[in-house]
C-alpha cells in the first residue's frame, strides 16, 4: 500500500501595495483659451499654406504661444522679424494677430510682398479709433504696456507725438498733455480691467473733457476671461494659467487670480514648467488658459495631475462666446476662387 503524497504548502502570493493617489478637484473656467482674433490668424496661416505651398512667411510670432509657433513652423510656416528677411517677393508674408506699424504695409507695397494682413479685427477698431480723434484735432492717450506688439502697432498709426503711452497711475499724474488741444483716450486690448478701470478713472478725474471710445477697448476674450478667474480664484487652493509669458493676456489672468485671492497662481506653457513643490498640499486647482493657447495644453496640464492626483473635474463657466471672424479678405476671394 503506498502511502499518499505529502501536501505542498501554499505559497502566500505578494500583491503590489496600491498606491492612494490624494483627491484634487479641478475647476475648469470657462471661457479659456482661443478667441476669435487668435482662431482666424493661425487659421490665416493655416489656409495660405493650403493654397500656397510652404513657405510662408509670418512676421514676428503670429500669436504669443510657443506651441502654436513651432506647430506652425512644421507645416511650412517661417517666422521672420522684418519683411527684410523674406527672400522671395512672390510668397505669402502674413502679419501678426497684434498688429502693425502703418509703415510696415508700406514697406511691403514698396517691395510688391504678397501681404497678409491677419491683425485681429478688435485691434483694427483701436487702430481706427485713433486716426478718427487724430483727425478732428485730439490728443491721444493710448493706455497699455510699451514695447507690447499691439502698441508698437497702435501707436504706429500716427504721426511720432500724436499718441501717448500711459501705463500707470504715475504716469497720469506727471502728464502734461500738449496746450490747447482736447484729449481722448484708447486702450490695448489685453489689459487687466480692474487696472484700466482704474488709470481711466484717474484721467478722468484730471481731464474731466477727456473723450472715451464710443464702445470698451478690451476686447470680450479677455474680460470673459478675467471674469472665469475672478468666479474661481477664490474657490481653490492654487491656479494655473496655460499660456507663453510673453502673453499679455496670460500675464493679466495670473494677476487676476492673485488678487482674487488665490494662494498659488502660476503661469505655465506645458508639463515640464509646473513646480510640483508649489502643488504638493493642495485639495482644488483651478485652471484656466490664455486667448493664445489651445485646449491640448490644458488637456495635457490635467493629465500630469491625473497622474499624480484622483482628479475630478468641474467645469465654471460664466460666459457664452460665439464670436467669429472670417478670414482675411485675399485668402477668401482665392479660396472662392479655388472652389
Amino acid at each position: 500500500m503506498t502511502s499518499p503524497a505529502p501536501r505542498r504548502k501554499k505559497t502566500a502570493v505578494q500583491s503590489e501595495p496600491r498606491v492612494t493617489k490624494p483627491p484634487l478637484d479641478i475647476l475648469l473656467c470657462a471661457p479659456r483659451g482661443f478667441c476669435a482674433g487668435v482662431v482666424r490668424a493661425i487659421d490665416a496661416v493655416e489656409k495660405a499654406l493650403i493654397l500656397h505651398g510652404a513657405p510662408v512667411y509670418v512676421r514676428h510670432e503670429i500669436v504669443h504661444n510657443k506651441y502654436v509657433v513651432e506647430s506652425l513652423k512644421r507645416k511650412g510656416a517661417v517666422f521672420v522679424s522684418e519683411l527684410s528677411q523674406v527672400p522671395d517677393a512672390t510668397r505669402p508674408v502674413i502679419f501678426s494677430a497684434h498688429g502693425v506699424a502703418k509703415s510696415v504695409p508700406a514697406e511691403a507695397n514698396a517691395r510688391n510682398l504678397f501681404a497678409i494682413d491677419a491683425t485681429c479685427p478688435l485691434v483694427t477698431k483701436v487702430h481706427r479709433e485713433a486716426e478718427v480723434h487724430h483727425k478732428r484735432g485730439r490728443h491721444i492717450l493710448l493706455v497699455g504696456h510699451a514695447g507690447h506688439p499691439e502698441v508698437i502697432g497702435t501707436m504706429g498709426q500716427l504721426p511720432p507725438g500724436a499718441i501717448t503711452l500711459i501705463e500707470t497711475l504715475e504716469d497720469v499724474a506727471a502728464l502734461t498733455p500738449p496746450a490747447g488741444q482736447p484729449l481722448a483716450y484708447v486702450t490695448q486690448t489685453t489689459l487687466s480691467v480692474d487696472d484700466t478701470r482704474g488709470i481711466v478713472e484717474a484721467l478722468q478725474a484730471r481731464f474731466p473733457e477727456l473723450i472715451a471710445p464710443h464702445k470698451e477697448d478690451i476686447c470680450y476674450a479677455t474680460t470673459n476671461r478675467q471674469e472665469a478667474v475672478k468666479r474661481v480664484a477664490p474657490q481653490v487652493d492654487a491656479l494655473i494659467v496655460v499660456g507663453s509669458p510673453n502673453s499679455s493676456n496670460s500675464q493679466r489672468l495670473r494677476e487676476v487670480a492673485e488678487r482674487a485671492g488665490c494662494p498659488v497662481a502660476r503661469l505655465v506653457l506645458r508639463t515640464d514648467e509646473i513646480d510640483w513643490e508649489a502643488f504638493g498640499a493642495i485639495r482644488t486647482l483651478g485652471i484656466t488658459a490664455g486667448a493664445s493657447a489651445p485646449e491640448v495644453l490644458v488637456e495635457e496640464i490635467i493629465d500630469a495631475f491625473a497622474q499624480r492626483y484622483e482628479v475630478r473635474v468641474e467645469t465654471v463657466s460664466t460666459a457664452d462666446e460665439n464670436v467669429f471672424f472670417p478670414l482675411p479678405r485675399e485668402l477668401r476671394d482665392a479660396t472662392a476662387a479655388a472652389e
